[in-house]
């Protein structure tokens, strides 16, 4: 009798695990269709560096790449102030340091749009989208600020990965 019992509740977990994986699987197809240029392996990519995303549901995923893209944008923040110890250049070294308070500002608004998110409200999804945009502005200023005096900045690479990981997160936490 016991074991009978317990057939039933593993196909229920069994289906909630499996539908659970299908909102990260639909979530990147999704994605991918509106922005081809990164694509559902990436997006997919982008959410295994949480194991939590596997079983999130649509607002948790909201949020969980709010916070991912928060890490990056802290990890790029500690490559610029290594940039700005070594670099000589006192015009690089402003333009780091703009570069610096522009992904201090996305750390703010992407834990904004984290805690827009979780709180499941239309309000919240309003507030989360508003911190995603404002996040998204970082990466192209800092590059601006670069090419305005005519040099190649540093950030290439990371202002990249960055958009392409708020491109995501916005996608996300607009679809609530």
């Amino acid at each position: 009798m016991g074991p009978s019992r317990s057939l039933p509740c593993l196909v229920l977990l069994f289906l909630v695990a499996s539908s659970r994986a299908s909102v990260l699987e639909d979530t990147c197809k999704s994605f991918a269709a509106g922005h081809p240029a990164i694509g559902y392996d990436y997006c997919i990519k982008f959410f295994q560096a949480s194991k939590d995303s596997a079983t999130a549901d649509k607002r948790g995923l909201a949020v969980i790449a709010s916070k991912l893209a928060g890490a990056a944008a802290s990890g790029i923040i500690k490559r610029i102030h290594a940039l700005v110890a070594s670099e000589k250049d006192k015009r690089i070294q402003m333009a780091l340091h703009d570069c610096d308070q522009l992904y201090s500002q996305a750390v703010d608004e992407l834990d904004g749009a984290a805690k827009g998110a979780a709180a499941g409200t239309p309000r919240g999804k309003a507030d989360a989208v508003a911190y995603v945009n404002g996040a998204l502005g970082a990466p192209g200023t800092c590059e601006t600020g670069f090419g305005e005096m005519g040099v190649e900045s540093p950030l290439v690479a990371e202002d990249s990965e960055f958009t392409k990981e708020v491109y995501i997160t916005l996608d996300v936490t607009h679809s609530l």
